[in-house]
């Protein structure tokens, strides 16, 4: 049996801050997480951020969904993007990460279309520091 079988899944917020903090471990960039609990029931966060490459992109998404299965026992539902790289979404129901490429993200600006969420402070640990 494994160590997570029993164990509570940590809450949306908490999972939205621990992809955050994988992301800036892998050195993502404009790491933002939004609480859209207020403005649609589909889902509770989105994590957004940004990449440089498709290598960065891929490397980010597979260390989020190994920590997330491994560390919380949370399994993804679903993801897009992954073979083009250039926008990865990550669906773990309640939390939903979105991985681009700047141009994408400009060009698809979910930052600006989402403007109205409350954004949940997020500082990556070297600028703790």
């Amino acid at each position: 049996m494994s160590s997570t079988e029993n164990k509570p899944l940590p809450s949306a917020e908490e999972r939205a801050k621990i992809a955050a903090q994988i992301i800036a471990e892998n050195k993502g960039t404009d790491i933002k997480i939004l609480d859209l609990r207020e403005i649609t029931r589909v889902f509770d966060f989105f994590v957004i951020a940004s990449g440089t490459s498709r290598r960065q992109l891929h490397a980010i998404s597979d260390e989020i969904d190994d920590r997330f299965e491994k560390e919380m026992g949370d399994r993804r539902r679903g993801i897009e993007g992954y073979q083009e790289s250039r926008w990865i979404v990550l669906d773990y129901g309640d939390v939903v990460v979105h991985l681009f490429e700047p141009e994408k993200r400009e060009f698809y600006a979910l930052d600006e279309l989402w403007g109205n969420a409350r954004e949940i402070p997020f500082v990556p640990p070297a600028a703790a520091q």
